[in-house]
């Protein structure tokens, strides 16, 4: 029983390290300015590059971290840096949609970073047409 005990404490500790290094709430508070937060594809074909980027800079004081990306559609996030990124200095967030899905894009991507309310939100609209259309 105590081993199970030990066992379980160990786990808990190690696994809040770990959660600890992605999501630091240690990291200094910074600022994120985007060109835009919409990517409007507008009305495109079926099978069309989907490929598009959110441009920012980090307006703050403080190296910014993006810890993590979350999309809610039929995208991918194709890249993000990875390395914070300086005071003063831009960064790409790259976004896939996929275009063999006809129909409306309303779909939101949310990040979480070293920021003041911690996430910030972007989204893709337009639509995906038909080839014929």
């Amino acid at each position: 029983m105590k081993k199970l005990l030990l066992l379980f404490l160990f786990t808990g500790i190690f696994s809040n390290s770990i959660v600890g290094q992605n999501n630091s709430s240690l990291d200094p508070i910074t600022t994120i300015e985007f060109e835009s937060t919409i990517i409007d594809f507008g009305k495109i074909a079926k099978g069309s590059d989907g490929v598009r980027s959110f441009i920012f800079k980090n307006t703050g004081n403080y190296p910014l971290k993006i810890y993590q990306i979350y999309s809610s559609c039929n995208c991918d996030i194709v890249s993000k840096p990875e390395e914070p990124v300086a005071p003063g200095a831009t960064g790409v967030i790259k976004v896939k949609y996929d275009t063999q899905k006809v129909g409306p894009i309303v779909k939101t991507i949310t990040g979480n970073a070293n920021l003041k309310n911690k996430l910030f939100t972007l989204r893709l609209k337009g639509e995906v047409l038909t080839k014929s259309e």
